[in-house]
C-alpha cells in the first residue's frame, strides 16, 4: 500500500520557520536602525539622572536644602523666560544625545600599513611553494592578493604576527615531513626569529594554523608536587597540550601550571626513561628532580658518570642506597640491582602461585638513576672489565612488574654508545638544550610541532612518553645545593626536600662496647660478610652476576612446572609474565 504524502504545510514547516526567523531578524535590525537616535537619547537621560543622583548623595545633608533651592530657582527662571521651556528641552536632548553616545573607541578595520606590508611579503615568499604552472585558478601568484590566502590573522603591539591561518592548494604535499619542514622554516624566519611557533596542519581543510607560543616559566623551583605514588613530574608544558594542572608555589604566589607527568609502576606502559642533551642542558637537574620525588616513596641507586659531585647532597640520606662515581662501585651496585630484580620476581611469583598478595619488599619502588653511563663504557673496556650497561638488561626487561625503574641520562653525541637494551626499553624520552630537529626526531621518534630556539635556558626541551604527542618541557629548577653559583632561594628549596641522614649508617660507624659481665653483641651481618660480598639494603649478593645463568634458570623452572615437580624458586621470566 503506497504512502500518502504529507500535507504541504507539514512538509515545509522547517522552511517556514527559517523564513520567519529571517523576517523577524530583519525587522529587528530595521527597528534598531530607525530607533537608534531615540535609544541614544534615552541612554543619555539615564546617565544624566544617575549623575544627578550621585551628586545629590555626595552632597552633605546640611547643604542639600540650599542645592535644591538653587535648582528650583533655575527652573523657575527658565519657565518665566520667553521660549525658555523650548530651549531647555532642546538643551536637555542635546546633552542626553552627547552622553548617550557609544564611548568605546572604534578599532580600525583590517591591518594597518605595516601589517599589510608584512602579510604581503609573507604571501610573496610562499608563492614558489604553493603555486603550480598547471593550476587554472591559482591561489598564490606573483603580484596576487593575500586576502584569500590568509583568512585570519592577529598581531601584537609591535605589528608582529601572533596568530595566522594560511590556506594552501590541495595538491601541495602536506603529508611529507620534508615539505612541512620547508614551510615551517620559512614562516619562522619571515614572522620573526627568537620566538617559538606552533604549527597545526589541517590536511582535510588545506589550512595551516601558526600560533606564537608564550615562553614556559623557567623560574619554578623544586617543591613537593601534589602527585600520587607512581607519578613523577618531569617538568611543565603548554596549557593547550594537557588538561591537568598542578598547584605550585612561586615565591609568595600560588598558581596552577600544566605538568608533564610520567607514570611508572606495574601498570605503566613506559616504565623507563632516557634523557639526552648537550653539556649544561640540564640533564643532571632532571635526574636530581626525579631522585627527590622518588625518595618520597622508594629507594634510589645513583651512578654519577660525570664525576663532578652533582649528587653529593644525596649521599647518606634515607632511601639512598648508593651514590657511585667509580667503576668498581658502579659494577657492584648494578650487579646488586640485577640480583635484587631477580629476587623480587621470584618472591612475587611465589606469592602469586600461593594466592597471596606480593610481599611488601617487592612493592617498594627501586629507582636506578644513571648519569652519563657511557663514560664507564670506555673505562671498562680499557680495564678489561664488564660494561656496566650490560647489567641493566635484566632490570630493563623485567623491572616493571616489581617496581624497578631505570632512568638514563647521557649526552647527544654519546647516544651511539648506549646499550641496545637501553634504547629499546627506555620508551619515555626527553631531549634538553639546543638541538636540531633531526636530533630531536632521532631521540623522540617523532618531530616536534614547534620551532626550536637557538638560545634556550637550562632545562628547556621536549618530552615524549611512548607513542604520545611531543610536549614542550621546562624542568623545575633543582640545582646542586653545594654549588656556590646557586641562588639562596633555589638552594634552600632543594635542601628542604632532602631526606634526613640515615640513622643506620651513623650507628654502623660507632663501635659497640659490651657492658661489664656481658658478652659483646653479635656483629651486624653486613660487617661479618666476606670481602667479595656486596650488601645494599637488606639482601646480600655474591658477585659476579651471570645474566645467562638467569635465563637458564627461567628455562629450567618452566620445565619443572611442566613435569609437576615440587615447587622451586620460580625464575624471573615467569614472574614477569604473571605480573604483567
Amino acid at each position: 500500500m503506497a504512502r500518502r504524502p504529507l500535507p504541504r504545510i507539514l512538509s515545509n514547516r522547517g522552511a517556514h520557520l527559517a523564513r520567519s526567523r529571517e523576517l523577524a531578524r530583519t525587522a529587528a535590525d530595521s527597528a534598531t536602525d530607525v530607533l537608534h537616535p531615540l535609544i541614544t537619547i534615552v541612554r543619555g537621560l539615564l546617565r544624566l539622572a544617575s549623575a544627578g543622583r550621585r551628586r545629590l548623595v555626595d552632597t552633605p545633608k546640611d547643604r542639600r536644602g540650599a542645592l535644591l533651592f538653587l535648582v528650583a530657582s533655575v527652573v523657575l527662571v527658565v519657565l518665566l523666560l520667553p521660549y525658555g521651556p523650548l530651549l531647555a528641552v532642546i538643551t536637555l536632548m542635546a546633552a542626553a544625545a552627547w552622553q548617550g553616545r557609544d564611548h568605546a573607541p572604534t578599532s580600525p578595520e583590517g591591518p594597518d600599513e605595516s601589517q599589510t606590508q608584512r602579510l604581503k611579503s609573507l604571501y610573496d615568499a610562499l608563492v614558489p611553494y604553493f603555486s603550480s604552472a598547471g593550476d587554472p585558478d591559482p591561489l598564490y601568484t606573483h603580484g596576487g592578493s593575500w586576502e584569500k590566502a590568509f583568512p585570519a590573522y592577529e598581531f601584537d603591539g609591535t605589528s608582529r604576527i601572533t596568530h595566522l591561518v594560511i590556506a594552501y592548494p590541495a595538491y601541495y604535499t602536506d603529508g611529507e615531513a620534508e615539505s612541512r619542514a620547508r614551510i615551517e622554516h620559512l614562516l619562522a624566519a619571515k614572522s620573526g626569529r627568537g620566538r617559538e611557533y606552533h604549527f597545526a596542519w589541517d590536511e582535510e581543510g588545506n589550512q595551516l594554523t601558526v600560533q606564537v607560543l608564550a615562553p614556559l616559566p623557567a623560574d619554578i623551583a623544586a617543591q613537593c608536587f601534589v602527585t600520587s605514588p607512581g607519578e613523577t613530574v618531569l617538568g611543565f608544558t603548554d596549557p593547550t597540550q594537557v588538561r591537568r594542572t598542578l598547584p605550585l608555589t612561586h615565591g609568595e604566589e600560588q598558581r596552577d601550571v600544566p605538568p608533564v607527568v610520567w607514570r611508572t609502576g606495574i601498570r605503566s606502559t613506559e616504565p623507563h626513561l632516557l634523557a639526552a642533551g648537550q653539556p649544561g642542558s640540564g640533564t643532571s637537574t632532571l635526574l636530581r628532580s626525579v631522585a627527590l620525588q622518588a625518595l618520597r616513596h622508594g629507594d634510589v641507586v645513583i651512578v654519577d658518570g660525570g664525576g663532578t659531585g652533582e649528587y653529593a647532597c644525596l649521599t647518606g640520606r634515607d632511601g639512598v642506597l648508593a651514590v657511585e662515581c667509580g667503576l668498581a662501585g658502579v659494577l657492584e651496585s648494578l650487579q646488586w640491582a640485577a640480583h635484587e630484580t631477580e629476587r623480587r620476581l621470584i618472591a612475587a611469583n611465589r606469592a602469586h602461585q600461593a594466592g597471596d598478595p606480593p610481599p611488601e619488599d617487592t612493592k617498594r619502588p627501586l629507582w636506578i638513576l644513571l648519569d652519563r653511563p657511557s663514560a664507564f663504557t670506555h673505562l671498562a673496556a680499557a680495564d678489561g672489565r664488564e660494561d656496566p650497561q650490560s647489567l641493566l638488561q635484566f632490570p630493563l626487561r623485567h623491572g616493571r612488574p616489581v617496581n624497578v625503574t631505570v632512568v638514563v641520562a647521557d649526552q647527544l653525541d654519546s647516544l651511539e654508545t648506549l646499550n641496545d637494551a637501553v634504547r629499546q626499553h627506555a620508551r619515555a624520552r626527553v631531549v634538553l638544550g639546543p638541538a636540531t630537529p633531526e636530533q630531536v626526531t632521532a631521540v623522540l621518534g617523532a618531530p616536534p610541532h614547534t620551532t626550536p630556539l637557538d638560545h634556550v635556558p637550562a632545562g628547556r626541551g621536549y618530552a615524549r612518553l611512548g607513542t604520545g604527542p611531543v610536549h614542550r618541557l621546562q624542568v623545575p629548577v633543582t640545582p646542586n645545593p653545594y654549588d656556590d653559583t646557586t641562588s639562596a632561594h633555589h638552594r634552600q628549596a632543594v635542601l628542604d626536600l632532602l631526606p634526613a641522614r640515615s640513622a643506620q649508617d651513623d650507628a654502623q660507624t660507632e663501635p659497640t662496647q659490651a657492658e661489664p659481665g656481658r658478652t659483646a653483641p653479635e656483629p651486624d651481618p653486613v660487617r661479618r660478610a666476606p670481602a667479595d660480598a656486596v650488601y645494599m639494603g637488606k639482601h646480600p649478593m655474591e658477585k659476579p652476576v651471570d645474566l645467562a645463568a638467569m635465563d637458564r634458570t627461567v628455562t629450567d623452572a618452566y620445565a619443572a612446572d611442566a613435569d609437576k615437580a615440587p615447587r622451586e624458586p620460580v625464575p624471573a621470566e615467569a614472574a614477569a609474565a604473571e605480573s604483567s
